[in-house]
């Protein structure tokens, strides 16, 4: 009998392009079951773009993406459909259904996937909520959450079947500091109470520092440090320095590249 692998996902040379557009360039990572793994990098370093890659929604150029075992750009619709049922993503926006009340938008994936008695969807969404801490806004709308809430609906959404990997796209973009340390908090004991694997892409280096078992740098195209976050704090490479700390100089520009400045303005109109 095959043995199982520590590692839920394994990324092998993995080579990416939009067109002309290069954005990975050989990137390995491995994600080891039941930890809570941070992809960091400024935007448009292919944070996001990683995830559609390991959902199947995209197909590399060169090299592989395995999830638990299954080379993903090999499988097809059904073996795509089988594998995406054990995934819970919360989308960037929070990607709740704006027609649909807190309640059915919990119960949809349950709905859709699932066999499962109404009587025991109604019993599992409030157990998903409450999770969250939101049992009592079963009734209300997506417009008529704040954003906080409306970031916990979608957690409490994401992880309505128990997925052995759950992905947070950006999950702390736009939250005040209260809101952004529960999303936080919540990510970490979830995954644990849940015996799951959990990726959480973002730029915010201080919370997901704080909750992270280990962490991805991304820039360039390559993956340019990991490790824990201790690592990661008492690295002296320049870009990590200036990444973690904010620092305004270093090797990620403020400036995009452009001919020099009064060489543009003699050629102004």
């Amino acid at each position: 009998m095959e043995q199982e692998s520590e590692y839920l996902i394994e990324i092998e040379d993995l080579h990416f392009s939009f067109g002309e557009n290069k954005v990975f360039n050989g990137i390995n990572m491995k994600i080891a079951r039941g930890k809570v793994v941070a992809i960091l990098g400024v935007g448009g370093s292919g944070k996001s773009t990683l995830l559609r890659l390991i959902g199947g929604q995209l197909k590399p150029d060169r090299g592989c993406v395995k999830v638990d075992g299954r080379v993903v750009h090999e499988l097809d619709q059904a073996g795509l459909y089988d594998m995406r049922r054990n995934m819970g993503l919360m989308f960037q926006a929070g990607g709740l259904f704006s027609d649909l009340s807190v309640y059915d938008n919990i119960a949809f994936p349950m709905r859709e996937l699932t066999n499962l008695s109404d009587q025991l969807i109604h019993n599992l969404v409030l157990m998903k909520l409450h999770s969250v801490g939101l049992r009592g806004t079963t009734h209300l709308m997506p417009n008529e959450l704040s954003g906080g809430m409306s970031r916990r609906v979608a957690l409490a959404r994401a992880i309505a079947l128990d997925p052995m990997l759950t992905m947070y796209d950006e999950p702390f973009a736009g939250l005040d500091p209260i809101s952004l340390n529960v999303i936080a908090l919540l990510i970490r004991r979830l995954n644990d109470a849940l015996k799951a694997t959990s990726i959480v892409v973002t730029y915010d280096v201080s919370e997901s520092l704080k909750v992270v078992d280990y962490a991805y740098l991304l820039h360039d195209g390559i993956v340019q440090a990991e490790g824990t976050s201790e690592d990661l704090l008492a690295s002296d490479a320049p870009f990590v320095v200036q990444f973690l700390h904010a620092h305004p100089t270093g090797p990620v520009a403020f400036h995009m590249k452009s001919a020099p400045y009064t060489e543009d303005l003699r050629l102004a109109p």
